[in-house]
């Protein structure tokens, strides 16, 4: 059911709370790290305990965000891929090449022209892998600020939307200005027009205009906890939170899918 909010599980688990304890706030989907399950526990474990889902006693669905490819670990699009159908889970991301949302100048538009090409090469090896009805592939929007180059990525990934279940919106949340949206949030609504003057909105609603309305559309990363319901109020489906639960686990959690359920509720009587 969308829109949903994704607790985090980088390493197969989420700190403070078993399976059934998330499960039983409403969750239907976590996310888990490609590039710590790789190292640890490997492939090997994962292969022995049935996949991710049985390794970590996960009955509800899966998402994977794709391996970054780092100085010390080379990996290319199809061991991405391959390594993310091991693991099992039921949405794989794209390898796409990622610089921070700060940076500017050639590197910017090489990185989102390389993560076209790669996101080619991750739809051949997905669909020739037999995974494509089990597994289901999102491909990740590049351009950095740019919004020139954004719409270029736009373009290019919207040509290839039979290839891919899904859109995510990547290169974000990087230390962008992205401030005004504090002063647009009420109790029940949320004034778009307001926060447009930041770039981190003006971004996100350029990729959720454009973006096809029958595909999911993902914002991966995200600072504040007002960041997720901005999202949505933009086009939003789907949105993961990146902070220290602590002691206080199962109570941050269960207002966060609290505040997901208002939402959705407050969405379907419109």
């Amino acid at each position: 059911m969308l829109p949903t909010f994704m607790p985090v599980a980088t390493q197969a688990a989420i700190k403070g709370l078993t399976a059934e304890q998330v499960e039983s706030l409403g969750v239907s989907l976590i996310l888990n790290n490609t590039y710590h399950l790789n190292l640890r526990p490997g492939l090997e474990v994962l292969k022995a305990a049935g996949g991710a889902h049985k390794f970590q006693g996960w009955k509800q669905n899966l998402l994977t965000v794709g391996l970054v490819v780092k100085t010390r670990y080379y990996i290319d699009p199809e061991e991405s891929i391959s390594i993310q159908h091991t693991i099992g889970a039921d949405i794989i991301m794209q390898l796409d090449d990622v610089v921070s949302s700060l940076t500017t100048g050639p590197r910017v538009r090489e990185a989102m022209e390389r993560s076209v090409r790669w996101l080619d090469r991750c739809i051949v090896h997905h669909e020739s892998s037999g995974k494509k009805d089990t597994q289901n592939l999102f491909a990740i929007v590049q351009g950095g600020l740019d919004l020139e180059l954004r719409d270029q990525c736009l373009d290019e990934m919207i040509k290839r939307k039979d290839g891919v279940a899904g859109f995510a919106i990547g290169g974000l949340s990087g230390g962008e200005e992205k401030g005004m949206q504090h002063q647009a949030l009420s109790t029940h609504i949320i004034l778009k027009d307001v926060f447009m003057a930041d770039v981190f909105w003006r971004i996100i609603k350029r990729c959720t205009d454009k973006l096809p309305e029958d595909r999911p559309r993902y914002s991966m990363g995200i600072g504040f906890a007002e960041d997720l319901l901005v999202c949505v109020a933009l086009g939003v489906d789907m949105v993961w939170r990146n902070f220290s639960l602590g002691g206080a686990s199962h109570i941050l959690l269960e207002r966060q899918t609290a505040y997901f359920r208002h939402v959705r509720l407050d969405l379907e009587s419109h």
